[in-house]
């Protein structure tokens, strides 16, 4: 089956992206196929989520709940859906259930209701903890002086897994001045399975955005949340 234009634009992307990927894989000496592409479709219909499912794309992430869950109604059974943005707590009952993996939990209130909501559909919700490398005030997530206390705090909640850690980078102008806080996200990966907490058993990391995607692949990132270089705003 042929392709749209739409559909020949976005593959045309996802080939420049993939070169990028590729380079940056090479230059860390990791394996291309640890590094997945989140597509962040905050800003385009459920059209383009279609377009983006059918030139391959397989991970698609959404930011605002009242946005996403029309485009879910239409897409969600294909791919795996992220939800990324900032999730307030009387929202969780929308998202579990929904949503693959859940990249925002930062707060104990939070942490019980997702648990909570998953008790009740009988399954283990997947989260990725969100922690404030930066320290920006204005960014979410928990600050590294809390993470262990929370990881303490949530040992007993049998229906949350911390699967990674995501974090938010300050928006510069040189990607190499984010390199810190892509390889603090990675160190507090190692730290954390150290720890070997049973529900924490870290595998990814979800960082690096169209910015600075390839100095959070030289660190370590597993998930890139890509936006603005895939996706242009309708």
């Amino acid at each position: 089956m042929s392709m749209s234009t739409e559909q020949e634009v976005l593959r045309q992307r996802l080939d420049e992206i993939e070169k990028r990927i590729e380079a940056a894989c090479e230059r860390s000496n990791r394996k291309r196929e640890d590094v997945k592409i989140i597509a962040v479709t905050k800003y385009v219909g459920a059209e383009t989520i279609s377009d983006l499912l059918a030139v391959g794309v397989e991970h698609i992430g959404e930011n605002r709940l009242q946005d996403a869950l029309p485009k879910y109604e239409q897409y969600g059974d294909r791919g795996n859906w992220h939800f990324i943005g900032h999730l307030q707590t009387n929202k969780a009952k929308e998202v579990v259930g929904r949503f693959a993996y859940i990249h925002s939990l930062d707060r104990i209130s939070l942490a019980q209701e997702l648990n909570k909501r998953g008790e009740a559909l009988n399954q283990v919700v997947s989260c990725f903890l969100q922690i404030n490398i930066s320290g920006e005030e204005t960014k979410f997530g928990l600050s590294p002086d809390d993470v262990l206390a929370f990881l303490q705090e949530t040992s007993n909640m049998k229906h949350i897994k911390i699967v990674g850690l995501m974090t938010m980078a300050p928006v510069v102008d040189n990607p190499e001045e984010a390199r810190f806080v892509f390889r603090g996200l990675a160190e507090w990966k190692d730290r954390i399975n150290e720890w070997n907490f049973p529900h924490a058993q870290v595998t990814e990391l979800s960082m690096g955005m169209s910015s600075d995607f390839e100095v959070a692949i030289e660190e370590g990132a597993t998930y890139i949340r890509l936006g603005s270089i895939l996706v242009k705003p309708e």
